[in-house]
């Protein structure tokens, strides 16, 4: 039985969500937070998928940033919940949303190629714009974690979509700097409802305890909830 699955976001990985996932397992919520890194959408989305088929109840899905990605595909899942997420739709893909809005100056992540030929992002870049409302050791462990991401992330595609289907909120942090305007307004419509938070991207991080109170509502149906 899983009651919560938390995915990633792009460069992170299962080790950032340890402290919300410990926080909702104290609650008696079963969570898995499977590790999605190097594979397609559409790998990513049957791994989720085949938890969703293991539980014996209908689990909430979680997606941080990129991980938002996967979360919009998956199918069988009691709710969506989209932390500061991209949310795309049939045909659409990261890259192609980003040459249509590129967004203010200052906005985005400092996206740096390294000698493979993947992506890494400039730490001072990430701690301010990712973890800005973080404390000093949890932000410095949680740079510590990102992990290179290949270019081929910005053209995930989906084929088929779950969020017109499934209940869904979308949590969105008025600091949140790293998707470009007016992205997050186009992502927040495709959800039932939206909560605007005083955060930066990482709400997890900054207010596990208010997150988690957040994903529990959803398990227990709570979609009216404030």
């Amino acid at each position: 039985m899983t009651d919560v699955i938390i995915l990633h976001g792009a460069w992170h990985q299962p080790a950032h969500y340890v402290e919300l996932a410990a926080l909702l397992r104290a609650r008696d919520l079963s969570v898995e937070i499977p590790d999605l890194y190097g594979l397609s959408l559409a790998e990513s989305t049957e791994k989720v998928e085949a938890i969703v088929s293991d539980s014996s109840e209908p689990p909430v899905v979680v997606g941080h940033s990129f991980g938002g990605v996967a979360a919009g595909t998956v199918r069988g899942a009691a709710a969506l919940v989209f932390l500061n997420s991209w949310i795309l739709d049939v045909g659409e893909s990261p890259a192609g949303l980003l040459a249509d809005a590129p967004g203010e100056p200052g906005e985005g992540l400092l996206v740096l190629p390294d000698g493979d030929g993947r992506l890494v992002l400039d730490p001072a870049d990430a701690r301010a714009k990712l973890y800005g409302d973080v404390d000093e050791p949890a932000a410095t462990r949680a740079v510590e974690l990102l992990r290179p991401e290949p270019p081929s992330i910005f053209g995930a595609t989906p084929t088929r979509v779950s969020w017109r289907d499934t209940p869904s909120v979308y949590l969105r942090g008025l600091r949140d700097r790293t998707i470009a305007t007016p992205l997050p307004d186009r992502f927040a419509g495709h959800c039932s409802r939206t909560e605007t938070w005083d955060t930066s991207h990482s709400p997890y991080l900054s207010r596990p305890a208010a997150v988690a109170d957040l994903i529990e509502r959803q398990n227990t149906g709570g979609f009216g909830a404030v």
